[in-house]
């Protein structure tokens, strides 16, 4: 039996799912790298020149060009698209996405309304010393 021939008759193709040839060309790696460059330095620019009144605005931004740059560098360096391994990496990972967003999202809610209806009354006042009768009275010095 040669290698080939064994190799088929267990039921393996040679590509495994996967594409052939390389899974991106220089120009490629090249167009993500100055990509994630600006990515990099359209915040940097943003903090250090303070173009922004409002810090919430800043964080905002910033966090805006975090998940552009997480997205470039998931389709040019990761090579995640519809066509790797028929696209279930690319399916795994957006449900991941979906997991982790519904995970926070519902923990957040869940403490929050906790804390809301359980400690109603967390605005205590300090407790109030009986204005008849002064502290330290009942002990008598003789």
């Amino acid at each position: 039996m040669s290698a080939q021939h064994h190799h088929a008759a267990h039921g393996h193709d040679d590509h495994h799912g996967h594409e052939d040839g390389p899974h991106s060309t220089f120009s490629g790696y090249m167009i993500g790298f100055f990509l994630s460059i600006i990515l990099t330095a359209i915040p940097f620019a943003v903090v250090m020149g303070d173009v922004f009144e409002n810090r919430t605005t800043t964080v905002v931004v910033i966090a805006f060009f975090a998940v552009v740059q997480i997205i470039v560098h998931m389709i040019y360096f990761l090579h995640m698209n519809g066509k790797v391994e028929g696209g279930w990496t690319l399916m795994s990972t957006i449900f991941t996405i979906v997991f982790v967003a519904v995970t926070l999202a519902g923990t957040l809610w869940v403490m929050y309304h906790m804390n809301t209806n359980m400690m109603p009354g967390h605005n205590h006042s300090p407790t109030v010393v009986n204005p008849q009768q002064p502290a330290g009275e009942g002990h008598t010095n003789h």
